[in-house]
């Protein structure tokens, strides 16, 4: 069973360290085809980070973009949780980072973790990017109204209006116990988020 966990952790981080650039995976993509806004480099980081590891994770709730609302607190005593901020749709980590946590799927799920998306689009434009992405298997949560109030919150809300790159980990008493506001430019690596799961049980 271990070993059949870990031949998928390597297949799965095989395939996302393989694959090509974001910016040209995407742009090359029929399902993104002339739809993926370049936004050129941007400033590595732009927010001043307001929690921190150890200190309880601050509660939300936001519309999710299948129907209904998701409140942090409702996984409270039953998951793990990892916020995944990006910064907006249609752009080109964003759309690398998501789709390469649903090849991860059986990682969160062997650490008893959801995986909660969050960006501060509107619920339509969420709608149609991540129908282009296929079927997620995690929430995306819309931070839209009032703008991005759960990301001011955690302290990734940057001054263009976008949110940092950013993961949250927190665990089933709803403490913080991982945080990676990452280079806006570049995709965090998935063996530093699993090394961080692996750390829960």
């Amino acid at each position: 069973m271990k070993r059949a966990f870990y031949a998928g952790l390597f297949l799965a981080m095989a395939v996302l360290v393989m694959a090509p650039s974001p910016v040209m995976a995407q742009t090359k993509s029929e399902a993104y085809k002339d739809n993926i806004y370049n936004t050129g480099t941007l400033k590595p980081r732009d927010s001043e980070l307001k929690g921190a590891v150890g200190q309880r994770a601050p509660d939300f709730t936001l519309p999710a973009v299948a129907g209904g609302k998701v409140t942090l607190t409702q996984y409270r005593g039953k998951k793990n949780v990892v916020l995944s901020f990006v910064p907006a749709a249609w752009t080109p980590v964003c759309s690398d980072q998501w789709p390469g946590y649903n090849i991860a799927k059986d990682i969160f799920d062997a650490h008893d973790s959801i995986l909660l998306g969050i960006t501060v689009d509107n619920i339509p434009t969420l709608f149609a990017w991540t129908n282009q992405m296929g079927q997620l298997w995690f929430p995306v949560l819309s931070d839209f109204y009032p703008h991005g109030k759960v990301a001011r919150t955690y302290g990734v809300l940057r001054s263009d209006g976008t949110t940092e790159r950013a993961l949250f980990v927190i665990d089933k008493t709803g403490v913080i116990r991982y945080i990676d506001v990452h280079d806006i430019n570049k995709r965090p690596p998935l063996e530093n988020l699993v090394r961080e799961l692996e750390k829960l049980k």
